[in-house]
């Protein structure tokens, strides 16, 4: 199929792409990698009345790098993220995580901030964003705000996003000292959207105790999931083998998925407990420095 008449624009500035979604509302939609849109407009899933191509808005094209975390703008395609040195080195969760997209043609074309807003909750960027407490920054005409994910990320495809913003950045902590991170999925075929993924971050004391830990599971609930027990439960531990193992078993009744024609329920159950125990036991080996980043 075709996608229904629409009009099209191509603001230059950021100031000029935020009138045209004043003007419009929601009877318009970004596009910025197309990657999901494009395909949902061809079935006439969204039919807009106007197209705002944010594609010329360099504005919104860098990485930049502080001493606390790591801002990406919503321009930046995912190959740019994975080829990164910067990024590696600062939080490797996003360079291993990133690499998980689609493939190569996907990611050369789609968006970071394209991703953060379609908001499927089996794609790597909700979840690694929910798992590392980062946060999105939108701007409308009026004014700029900056929310956590947690609050960002409702339900199914579904955010807090308002009609007349646009998603101008995305923030990630950069990684401390003795902490780790991971992340692994589950998919019936290679670049496709994950059955269930889970990812973690660990970091450990001077002893070599758990000091905390962060754990989020995507393709469980309609919207990434942050398991925020899990650091009551495991703070101060040793973090063996035996005592992730038992903790992670607790997970089959924190999680409630809807089945369908992928997975049913405890086959999804069973994905979480077995990825969570494998990025948390990789969590604490990059943390120890016993494990390479790949």
């Amino acid at each position: 199929m075709k996608p229904a008449a629409f009009d099209y624009y191509t603001p230059k500035t950021v100031r000029e792409a935020l009138e045209l979604i004043e003007d419009f509302g929601y009877d318009a939609k970004i596009l910025a990698g197309g990657q999901s849109l494009i395909p949902t407009m061809n079935m006439r899933l969204a039919r807009p009345q106007a197209l705002i191509d944010i594609g010329q808005l360099d504005a919104l094209d860098y990485i930049q790098v502080t001493d606390t975390e790591i801002q990406i703008g919503a321009m930046v395609r995912h190959y740019a993220v994975e080829h990164s040195s910067q990024i590696a080195q600062a939080c490797p969760m996003l360079s291993e995580g990133i690499r998980l997209v689609g493939h190569s043609q996907i990611r050369s074309r789609g968006t970071i901030g394209g991703s953060l807003v379609h908001a499927d909750s089996t794609a790597e960027l909700p979840v690694m964003l929910r798992t590392l407490g980062g946060t999105v920054t939108l701007a409308s005409l009026d004014e700029e705000r900056t929310i956590e994910a947690e609050e960002f990320f409702l339900t199914y495809l579904t955010t807090t996003i308002e009609a007349n913003e646009i998603l101008v950045s995305a923030q990630f902590p950069k990684i401390t000292g003795r902490t780790g991170h991971a992340i692994e999925e589950f998919t019936l075929r290679k670049g496709d959207f994950a059955i269930v993924l889970a990812a973690a971050s660990v970091t450990l004391d001077e002893e070599g105790k758990i000091e905390s830990v962060s754990l989020g599971l995507g393709g469980v609930d309609g919207a990434p999931v942050k398991l925020d027990d899990i650091e009551d439960e495991l703070a101060g531990e040793d973090p063996d083998s035996v005592l992730i193992a038992e903790y992670c078993e607790t997970i089959r009744e924190a999680i409630d998925p809807e089945p369908d024609i992928h997975a049913s329920t405890d086959y999804r159950k069973d994905l979480s407990v077995t990825l969570s125990r494998r990025v948390l036991e990789k969590a604490v080996q990059h943390a120890r420095g016993q494990y390479r980043h790949v």
